[in-house]
């Protein structure tokens, strides 16, 4: 009997061991691929029973090249990088990880909104150049009864809601296909786009990136805000045009933002965002704890073993 053979694209992680330990019953042979390129992909995953990927692209010419695979594992939220159609045409099931660091990027979301309407970046900023004093950072206000806008209400800001809720904030947000039982029991109020731009002192953008949202918030949507207030982005970069965020912050309309996520990334070190006392920038790391890699190649791996045990995935995309 052949023995199994796992082909992983591409991998970020210091180590695999959580995934190859919810692989382990089939004592796989592990084949890592030089590099994301689809050469390279092929020549280690063309015969593998099963692919573990993260980034690399996996479009139909690849595909139909795999002459053994019945398993594809994303590590991660999204599948944009998989050719889901083509993986079903051709007997591919493919699983994700919906739920993963569902904890940390809405702690990140809040954390980021508190550093922005307590300004500690710039408070620290400020004693640590030797500074005590009070009056370059007024005004400051309560959060409490303050309005935070979720742009999108998929499992990262549900999560967020209830954080925010507690520290006083009223919540409402856009979600065009949100069902109203859900907002319901969130107990988090609808609002139009335009609405929610218009009441809110926190927009909190939490959209999938997809044509029809690319530059979602642009010079149009920031002229909506209100004056002085601020935005959070730790979904994806190219929802906000950078352009018109550096405008917003340049005429003062906006009173800052807090970005993990940037259009191209890592940031240009001449970008206009860096060196503002009210934009706070972090190097994409919402996603990250320690717990939640280890979770997320657990369950990516682990849907794997069921699906080449003949089972089906927990987190099925594609089958």
């Amino acid at each position: 009997m052949a023995k199994t053979l796992i082909a992983i694209t591409d991998s970020p992680f210091p180590s695999l061991d959580p995934a190859k330990k919810a692989l382990a019953k089939f004592n796989p042979e592990y084949r890592m691929s030089k590099s994301p390129s689809a050469e390279d992909i092929l020549a280690v995953a063309r015969d593998a029973d099963a692919v573990l990927v993260t980034y690399a692209r996996l479009g139909r010419d690849l595909l139909k090249e795999l002459k053994r695979c019945k398993a594809i594992g994303r590590f991660g939220l999204g599948v944009d990088n998989i050719d889901l159609p083509a993986a079903k045409e051709f007997g591919i099931a493919v699983n994700y990880v919906p739920d993963y660091c569902l904890r940390e990027v809405s702690d990140h979301a809040m954390a980021l909104l508190l550093a922005l309407a307590r300004k500690v970046p710039f408070s620290n900023k400020l004693v640590q150049s030797g500074r005590w004093e009070v009056p370059p950072i007024t005004p400051l206000r309560r959060l409490d009864g303050q309005v935070l806008g979720l742009i999108g209400f998929g499992n990262i800001p549900r999560a967020l809601a209830p954080k925010a809720k507690a520290f006083g904030l009223r919540v409402v947000t856009h979600d065009p296909y949100v069902k109203p039982e859900m907002l319901a029991k969130a107990a988090v109020e609808d609002a139009s786009f335009d609405a929610l731009l218009g009441m809110s002192d926190f927009v909190s953008v939490h959209a999938p990136l997809m044509p029809a949202t690319r530059g979602l918030m642009n010079a149009a949507a920031f002229a909506k805000m209100k004056k002085g207030a601020y935005l959070i982005n730790t979904a994806r970069g190219p929802l906000v045009d950078e352009a018109a965020l550096v405008a917003a912050l340049d005429s003062g309309h906006l009173g800052g933002a807090a970005l993990d996520v940037v259009t191209t990334e890592p940031l240009a070190k001449d970008s206009p965002l860096i060196g503002r006392d009210n934009v706070i920038l972090t190097p994409h790391t919402a996603f990250y704890s320690v717990e939640a890699l280890e979770e997320l190649q657990t369950k990516c791996a682990g849907d794997v073993a069921r699906v080449l045990s003949g089972e089906k995935a927990v987190y099925p995309i594609s089958a």
